[in-house]
C-alpha cells in the first residue's frame, strides 16, 4: 500500500524497462524473489513454519524471470529454491516441530525438482559468469544428492564455501563455512573459526552463530561452555544431554 501511495503521488509512469535496463535490475529483482522464497521456506510469522504457497509463488516468479532472462544467476536462484524446497515434506515432524536436514527422511524429497534444479545448477555453472546463488545451489545440490548424511561430501562443500567467501564475501558465509570445516576436519577446527568470528563482533546478534558453537561445545564434551552458548542467547531447543 505505501509503494502504490508512493508512486501515485510522485506520478511516476509505469514503463517496462528496454532490455538494456534489466541487467542494472537484475540483482534487486532476484534479492525480492529470494526473500519471499525464504519467508515460505521458514515463515516469520504465522502458526506454520513454512508456507508452500509463498515459496511456490517465489519460484514461479523465478521462472518467469528466466524465460525472459536466460542469465546464469536466474538459473542459480531458481535452482537454489527448487533444490531448498525438495526438502519440504521432511522438513517438519507431524506435530509441526522442524527437522533438521541430517536426520531428514530423505525418501520424502522430492526428486524430480532436485533434478531440475541440478540440471539448471550446472547450467549456470557452464556460463562461467555465475555468481552467489549459483555457488549456494551448487552447495545444496551436493546435500540433496547424498543418498544418507554421512555420504556427504564435505571437502567439496568447504571448497564451493571458498569460492563464495572470494565472490560474496560475509561473515554468515564464513560462519556457514566454519561449519562445513568442522564436519570435514572435526569439531575443534569448526569451533576455532566460529570463535574467531563471534571473537572480532561479528553475528553477536545472530542466534545461528552462538548455536553452531554450543553444538560444537557439545560435541566436544564442554557441556557448561555449550549451556553458556544456548542460554546466553535465547536458543530455546537445549539438548536433552546438557540436562
Amino acid at each position: 500500500m505505501r509503494a502504490k501511495a508512493k508512486i501515485r503521488d510522485a506520478r511516476i509512469p509505469y514503463e517496462v524497462p528496454s532490455k538494456s535496463d534489466l541487467p542494472h535490475r537484475l540483482h534487486a529483482v532476484l534479492q525480492v524473489i529470494y526473500l519471499l522464497f525464504t519467508e515460505g521456506y521458514s515463515a516469520l510469522s504465522g502458526a506454520s513454519l513454512t508456507r508452500a504457497d509463498v515459496s511456490g509463488e517465489a519460484i514461479r516468479l523465478g521462472r518467469l524471470l528466466l524465460d525472459s532472462l536466460p542469465d546464469p544467476e536466474v538459473m542459480g536462484l531458481v535452482a537454489l529454491m527448487l533444490l531448498h524446497e525438495s526438502r519440504r515434506a521432511a522438513r517438519t515432524s507431524p506435530e509441526g516441530e522442524l527437522i533438521l536436514l541430517d536426520e531428514q527422511d530423505r525418501s520424502l524429497w522430492n526428486r524430480d525438482q532436485i533434478a531440475e534444479g541440478v540440471a539448471l545448477m550446472k547450467q549456470a555453472l557452464a556460463r562461467r559468469a555465475f555468481g552467489a546463488y549459483a555457488l549456494q545451489a551448487s552447495i545444496a545440490a551436493v546435500h540433496a544428492e547424498a543418498p544418507h548424511a554421512a555420504a556427504t561430501n564435505w571437502a567439496e562443500i568447504v571448497g564451493l564455501y571458498d569460492l563464495l567467501m572470494r565472490s560474496s564475501p560475509s561473515p554468515v558465509v564464513e560462519l556457514n563455512r566454519a561449519v562445513a570445516v568442522a564436519m570435514r576436519d572435526g569439531p575443534p577446527a569448526g569451533l576455532a573459526l566460529i570463535e574467531a568470528i563471534l571473537d572480532r563482533g561479528d553475528l553477536g546478534d545472530y542466534y545461528l552463530a552462538h548455536a553452531a558453537r554450543a553444538d560444537l561445545c557439545r560435541r566436544l564434551e564442554k557441556p557448561t561452555e555449550a549451556r553458556a552458548s544456548y542460554e546466553g542467547n535465547n536458543i530455546v531447543d537445549i539438548p536433552r544431554d546438557l540436562g
